[in-house]
């Protein structure tokens, strides 16, 4: 037996940093083109007067549970169970975006989106038992209620922070019909902490935002701790690396 590996404890993953350094490079190269050019039209230039506006949102992630084992997986029962191991996996969301302003350089923003997750567990044994990989799938409801922190606007360009809380909900109801003795079943809603950064991009007609964030789950979502998958953990909680893009 052994304890969770060591990549998924720092819950690192490749795809996040190719996302953040192309998201760094978009920036550098729009800023770059901005300064050979001697005069660069302002678009939209009281877009930012607005006191409320809206749009919408397409985000392409990646997930991964962050397991803890329990007490049971050390005892002989599980004593063919080598480890669980949680594997990253793709999915999307859509959703719409409402933006009110409350300061200069401070903004409020809520953006209803519906999720689309698929998260791994691979269960080793050490036997002939040949390994189990354990498909959860959820379709979840989410409303993150985010602040949003804004540098000075460079021409058509600007940097910003954010960071809030997104509560989340189930929707597809697919839980109710597994079987409960043959999976890992997780419960149907969740909280999460969001932080991340982004660039807004000003276009005549509307901006655009690509956005890179990333969200730790603050609640357990282990549901059967009975079955013989669930009995080996203790806690289980998600994170996910998210690229947005907003338009507006």
């Amino acid at each position: 037996m052994r304890t969770t590996h060591f990549w998924n404890k720092l819950c690192l993953h490749s795809t996040k940093v190719i996302v953040v350094l192309l998201l760094i490079f978009a920036a550098q190269q729009a800023e770059a083109q901005q300064k050979k050019t001697r005069w660069v039209k302002r678009n939209n230039p009281n877009y930012d007067d607005k006191k409320l506006t809206y749009g919408f949102l397409i985000g392409l992630h990646t997930t991964a549970y962050q397991i803890k084992y329990s007490d049971v997986f050390v005892t002989q029962g599980f004593d063919t169970l080598y480890a669980v191991e949680p594997k990253w996996s793709p999915g999307f969301s859509l959703g719409f975006i409402m933006n009110y302003k409350l300061a200069d350089l401070l903004d409020l923003r809520l953006t209803p989106k519906v999720a689309f997750y698929e998260n791994r567990l691979l269960y080793r044994y050490t036997d002939d038992q040949p390994n189990e990989e354990k498909l959860i799938e959820t379709t979840m409801v989410e409303l993150p209620l985010l602040l949003k922190f804004k540098s000075e606007r460079r021409e058509n360009l600007r940097m910003y922070m954010i960071g809030g809380i997104k509560p989340a909900i189930e929707a597809s109801g697919k839980k109710k019909l597994e079987n409960t003795t043959s999976t890992l079943e997780v419960t149907g809603g969740n909280v999460s902490i969001d932080v991340g950064f982004g660039l807004d991009i000003y276009y005549p007609l509307f901006k655009f935002s690509p956005e890179v964030r990333f969200s730790r789950g603050l609640v357990d979502v282990l549901d059967n701790r009975t079955n013989a998958y669930g009995q080996p953990l203790q806690r289980v909680n998600t994170n996910t690396i998210t690229l947005y893009l907003l338009f507006q």
